[in-house]
């Protein structure tokens, strides 16, 4: 059984911040559940584009208000507290912060923690050498 806690978190290399959002690493690759799991702050006003061509993404909001719109359709989705979206077929999007938003997001495969966007907004492939 694996225990983690956000206080246990803050500050380590699980803490990853990048323009105008903070992810929470619970769960790595390294963990070996088969999937990432996230608490991810965005920060109010932010708009981030975003294309995971070799993760799908679901992402659950917590708290705080925003949008998410589907590139290849062009809809806007309201996000509120409650609301999911799930990112099933590597959906190119844009993700925009009305207020700070709140969110969990589960990653499959999962991330290894120290990836970074490239210039399509998208991560690297995960690699065998998890650290």
């Amino acid at each position: 059984m694996l225990i983690k806690k956000l206080s246990n978190i803050r500050g380590t290399e699980r803490d990853v911040k990048d323009k105008g959002w903070r992810s929470l690493r619970l769960l790595l690759a390294s963990d070996g559940m088969g999937f990432s799991f996230h608490i991810t702050l965005l920060k109010a006003g932010g708009e981030w584009n975003f294309h995971y061509k070799h993760h799908l993404e679901a992402v659950l909001v917590l708290r705080g208000t925003g949008t998410v719109e589907d590139l290849a359709t062009g809809k806007c989705h309201p996000l509120k507290p409650g609301t999911l979206y799930a990112l099933n077929n590597h959906d190119r999007h844009i993700l925009r912060a009305e207020t700070q938003l709140t969110t969990v997001c589960v990653f499959n495969p999962p991330v290894t923690g120290n990836e970074v966007h490239d210039e399509t907004g998208a991560y690297r492939p995960a690699t065998a050498d998890v650290a």
